[in-house]
């Protein structure tokens, strides 16, 4: 199976929650009676913060590198991430014993590489920009012979990231709605082909922020676009689609809605006075979304998937704003 191709089956990703069970946290759904009032419809929260390693990329890499062949993984793995992807994947290979490479932006958080790190994975440097990314994660491929791990272009992962929606919709029975953050489209389109297994009339949104609306604009125009420079807050938000997490989304998403980063630090701000929850600016993205389109959530059922935690608190954007 080419995993740059293969479009996940809903076989696929049962497999993939029987796959990590035994390694993966389920994690809760929290409710707010005052932000349904202030949204105008009922919100499910997935706390996906709370899953190992502060978001719900172990769930993806678990399930790639645990269904990697015995040779393969003796191989090694490597990946390309901003920081949360690397950081699941280094604890991913730990726990299978297996050595790891993550490629990371400069930019990113110093809380993200020092995940990484910690968890006993190589780092190698590059530029924030998509191209630099691609082109050193080439670059060790060469040097190591190593199994990729794409952090979205790809089956295994959309899979495992599938699962947080397959979970979401068992704890709260009837969403009608389902919104997830989009930077590369692994878990919008995990979540999308997971609730529209369970129930093709779920419409699933996606939320990103202006300053990376290459998503937005893909969709939009019908043509997958490369090579923009993301200027945002959500430092995990600044990839562009694949090729595969395109193809899925033209036919399985809703739509993309924009929010700008200063809607993005309200509405993490909101999750930490309202449930008391610490959440990265990329998972703030859903919250602002349905309070900046209130019209399209209206009297609806809607979860939200709070995609990461790590968030550098000596630097706050709430609180640096305030």
């Amino acid at each position: 199976m080419d995993p740059t191709a293969h479009v996940p089956s809903l076989a696929d990703i049962e497999n993939a929650a029987a796959r990590i069970a035994p390694l993966a946290q389920v994690t809760p759904v929290l409710r707010s009676a005052s932000l349904d009032a202030l949204a105008g419809c009922s919100l499910h929260f997935k706390c996906e913060h709370l899953q190992r390693i502060g978001a719900f990329k172990f769930r993806g890499a678990a399930n790639a590198v645990f269904s990697l062949s015995d040779e393969d993984a003796a191989r090694g793995v490597v990946t390309q991430s901003s920081g949360n992807h690397g950081a699941a994947v280094a604890l991913a290979c730990r726990l299978r014993g297996i050595p790891a490479t993550v490629v990371v932006p400069r930019t990113a958080p110093a809380i993200k590489l020092a995940a990484i790190r910690d968890f006993g994975a190589r780092v190698v440097l590059c530029e924030h920009d998509q191209a630099s990314r691609d082109a050193a994660t080439a670059e060790v491929l060469r040097e190591t012979g190593g199994a990729l791990v794409h952090p979205f272009n790809d089956a295994r992962v959309i899979a495992g990231q599938a699962t947080a929606t397959l979970e979401l919709l068992r704890q709260a029975p009837g969403l009608d709605t389902v919104v997830a953050p989009v930077s590369g489209g692994g878990l919008l389109s995990g979540t999308a082909l997971a609730a529209h297994a369970q129930d093709p009339g779920i419409r699933v949104f996606g939320a990103e922020p202006e300053g990376a609306r290459d998503a937005h604009d893909s969709l939009a125009g019908g043509t997958r676009i490369v090579g923009r420079r993301a200027e945002t807050v959500c430092d995990g938000l600044r990839a562009e689609l694949g090729t595969l997490t395109f193809a899925i989304l033209r036919e399985h998403a809703a739509g993309v809605l924009l929010v700008d980063d200063a809607e993005v630090v309200a509405a993490m701000r909101l999750v930490w006075e309202r449930l008391k929850q610490a959440i990265e600016p990329s998972a703030a993205v859903t919250l602002a979304a349905v309070l900046r389109y209130p019209e399209r959530f209206a009297g609806r059922r809607v979860g939200l998937i709070l995609s990461g935690g790590n968030v550098d608190l000596d630097a706050l954007p709430f609180a640096r704003a305030a």
